[in-house]
C-alpha cells in the first residue's frame, strides 16, 4: 500500500512541467523584465488562490514605476492576441501552467 501512496505522489509532481519562472517572450530591455519578471513572481505566490488580485497588483505596481497604461493576464488556459507599444510585452509562465501577459498600450 506504501508503493501505491508514493506513486501518486510521483505523478502529481511529474505533472508539474518546471517552478521557477520561464520568460517565452518579452522586449523589454533587461532592467526592466527583470523587475517585471520579480513582481509577477511576487504577485503569483502572495495571490496564489486568486488570479484577479494577482493581475490588478501587478498592474498597479507597474503604472507607479513605468507610467500608466500597463495590463496584466494572469490565468491558465488563455489566448490572446494584442497591441502593444515596442519595449513593453513581456509573456511568461510560472508555477508550471501559469500564464502571465503584461504589456503596455496606450
Amino acid at each position: 500500500m506504501a508503493e501505491v501512496t508514493e506513486d501518486k505522489k510521483v505523478d502529481a509532481d511529474s505533472k508539474r512541467v518546471h517552478t521557477y519562472p520561464l520568460i517565452r517572450h518579452s522586449d523589454m530591455n533587461d532592467e526592466m523584465k527583470t523587475e517585471a519578471m520579480e513582481l509577477c513572481v511576487t504577485a503569483c505566490e502572495k495571490f496564489a488562490s486568486n488570479n484577479e488580485n494577482a493581475a490588478k497588483m501587478i498592474k498597479d505596481t507597474m503604472d507607479k514605476k513605468f507610467g500608466a497604461s500597463w495590463h496584466a493576464v494572469v490565468g491558465e488556459g488563455y489566448g490572446f492576441e494584442i497591441t502593444h507599444e515596442v519595449k513593453n510585452l513581456l509573456y511568461m509562465f510560472f508555477g508550471g501552467n501559469m500564464a502571465i501577459i503584461l504589456w503596455k498600450c496606450s
